[in-house]
């Protein structure tokens, strides 16, 4: 069993918005894989499926974003995953609009859920795929920047793009690892994008 977590807050105030982003990456996973989320446990929506032969569990947190170690913490308990069977996607404002990252873990950096789930599990081994969404712009509050909803059609095709994106990263870490994942998408978005991480 491997799961896929997708970080965002609950409640249709905040359907898209650019906190949202891994609950949108699961929804695209969970449309493509035809998983549906109806389960409601370990805090979260969850949807079991078997992709290319592989038990997959993908979990949408229903703690809002600061809880969300919570629900993962339950997840792993549940399922008996370790970190590294674990991904989680997230948005990003330290990231490009529009770019991909993958890692093999770290630390939190400046994300409330991925500092969160440090907190409740002990752990930074989860490999994890962050959406940038840029900067909020000059005089914006951060709070109302991620919490908003991209203004303008060409964004929120610049986001789904991201997110179909990161949804195949996703499915490569599924199918193929996380070297795999990281060595073919962060490639990919470097040379779209000619930024580093």
């Amino acid at each position: 069993m491997l799961a896929i977590i997708g970080l965002g807050n609950p409640g249709e105030l905040y359907d898209h918005t650019r906190h949202n982003a891994g609950f949108d990456v699961v929804s695209i996973l969970s449309a493509k894989w035809d998983i549906p989320l109806k389960k409601l446990k370990c805090k979260a929506l969850i949807g079991e499926g078997t992709v290319d032969g592989r038990r997959v569990a993908l979990i949408k947190p229903q703690t809002f974003m600061n809880e969300s170690g919570q629900s993962v913490a339950e997840a792993l308990s549940w399922y008996k995953l370790t970190p590294k069977e674990t991904l989680i996607i997230v948005d990003d404002i330290d990231l490009p609009f529009g770019t991909v990252r993958v890692r093999a873990g770290g630390g939190p950096g400046t994300h409330n859920g991925l500092r969160s789930i440090l907190q409740w599990t002990g752990s930074g081994d989860f490999p994890r795929i962050r959406v940038g969404m840029g900067a909020p712009p000059p005089g914006w509050d951060l709070a109302n920047y991620v919490l908003g909803h991209f203004q303008t059609q060409e964004d929120r095709k610049a986001a789904f793009d991201a997110y179909q994106a990161a949804a195949q990263a996703a499915e490569c870490w599924l199918k193929a690892g996380i070297d795999q994942a990281m060595n073919q998408y962060n490639r990919k978005h470097a040379e779209g994008t000619k930024t580093t991480d």
